[in-house]
């Protein structure tokens, strides 16, 4: 039986970042909706994914001000948030934001996956 993929926002303005995590989450089955500009975070919120993944300092609409948002709205306060940055203040100020959890750039794309598995779990689409 072929399961729904686990949807992924990642919201990241250094285009560089979004290719190379999309090609690296989408081969692990994951579905990737990749967000270049802050601006367009509330609408793609609509496609309800399972995991967000924000860079802090994002420009227009930054990490931190649409991670607050999320958590402060009844509909998708439940959805897992991990902050993205190479700020060295990146855990406070994730914290503060109201994120499940951070990861400071440079990172390795093994810690990364670690963190979307402990939140939504490895993307199983042929589970029976």
């Amino acid at each position: 039986m072929t399961g729904r993929k686990k949807k992924i926002i990642l919201a990241e303005d250094n285009l560089a970042i979004v290719d190379a995590l999309t090609i690296m989450l989408e081969e692990f089955g994951y579905e990737v909706i990749p967000i270049v500009d802050g601006n367009t975070v509330k609408d793609k919120l609509k496609e309800k994914p399972d995991l967000v993944l924000f860079d802090l300092w994002m420009q227009g609409w930054n990490g931190r001000d649409a991670c607050r948002h999320l958590k402060s709205n009844e509909d998708t306060k439940d959805i897992p948030v991990i902050i993205i940055s190479a700020d060295r203040d990146i855990a406070q100020l994730a914290k503060e934001a109201g994120a499940d959890d951070f990861i400071a750039k440079p990172f390795q794309i093994e810690d990364l996956l670690a963190k979307v598995e402990k939140y939504i779990g490895k993307n199983e689409e042929n589970s029976s």
